[in-house]
């Protein structure tokens, strides 16, 4: 087994609680279901939000309503950058995993533009 990371990011319409947990759970459901992740396989998460996110942790909602008690996770805000995406949440899921799984990363909505 080898260690590998799986990006995402989501953007979120409104800062508020709801808004957070709804594109939580959309992005990291839709990461676990493409990447075929088995929860305990996952060594830790990092999220990070911009700065316009106040209302609540990504994190929460991925132990709470994703099974991920047992994981290891942390938030962070994003750097300021200028000009730069905002109400944005970006995830990275360190995966134990085979050497030969490809990662495959998952952008919605308006943070797309992030892989272009």
């Amino acid at each position: 087994m080898i260690t590998k990371g799986i990006r995402g990011a989501i953007t979120v319409t409104k800062n508020t609680e709801d808004s957070i947990r709804e594109a939580t759970i959309e992005l990291v459901s839709q990461l676990v279901s493409e990447n075929k992740i088995e929860i305990n396989n996952i060594s830790h998460v990092i999220f990070t939000t911009t700065s316009d996110l106040t209302k609540a942790f990504p994190a929460k909602y991925a132990r709470t309503e994703l099974g991920f008690e047992n994981v290891a996770m942390m938030c962070f805000n994003e750097l300021e950058v200028e000009n730069s995406l905002q109400m944005c949440i970006r995830v990275l899921i360190v995966l134990n995993c085979k050497e030969d799984f490809i990662p495959k990363f998952v952008y919605l909505k308006g943070a797309s533009n992030l892989r272009k």
